[in-house]
């Protein structure tokens, strides 16, 4: 059963709120990964449609909400195009390496900072859920164009984090797209000088 109400509190470095039932009753908690869909984020007074469950201590919560007027979708950020892409430009980066088109420690990079930035996902996620000190987003950033946006990626899609506030989304996009013209930079000719010079110094 969905009910509806409007959001009365909500501390959006924190991720949380409160929804007011319609004809009154008790705040309903809402958390941004309660959202339904890559909505945008709330900044308050919006009039919301949501589904109530109770916790294991007998908390009431909202869960698959929806701004009033929005389809209601059954899983934020679940579209699995983006994982493909991922995985794609993975295997090229290792066609590459291995048709000696880029060097090893190319393939080593996109690994070694996936791992991280998967992490700080998981940790930054595992915070907000404590209400403890949070990872800057333009660390994310960085860890996403330094190569580790793959593992981002994984991350977003398995914690549900960061999925539905659109300018970290857009960002995020933006690095994506640097660190791929960077790589096709390295595949060029002036790139394979460079990389040549590099390894003749090594």
């Amino acid at each position: 059963m969905r009910h509806q109400g409007r959001i009365t509190t909500w501390k959006d470095d924190k991720g949380f709120g409160f929804i007011t039932p319609n004809g009154g009753g008790e705040p309903v908690f809402l958390h941004i990964s309660s959202f339904s869909g890559r909505s945008r984020r709330p900044e308050g007074n919006e009039l919301v449609t949501y589904e109530r469950v109770t916790d294991d201590k007998g908390r009431t919560q909202a869960r698959k909400v929806a701004y009033v007027g929005e389809r209601v979708e059954g899983a934020p950020g679940r579209s699995v195009l983006p994982l493909l892409f991922a995985a794609a430009f993975l295997l090229f980066i290792g066609a590459a390496v291995i048709y000696g088109r880029l060097p090893v420690a190319i393939l080593g990079l996109y690994g070694a900072a996936s791992v991280v930035a998967f992490i700080a996902y998981w940790a930054d996620k595992s915070a907000a859920k404590r209400n403890q000190w949070r990872t800057q987003e333009s660390t994310l950033h960085l860890f996403a164009l330094l190569g580790g946006w793959p593992g981002a990626l994984a991350a977003q899609r398995v914690f549900r984090h960061k999925t539905s506030k659109s300018s970290f989304q857009a960002v995020y996009w933006i690095t994506v797209v640097l660190n791929c013209a960077a790589l096709g930079w390295l595949l060029s000719p002036y790139g394979a000088q460079a990389l040549e010079t590099v390894r003749g110094a090594i």
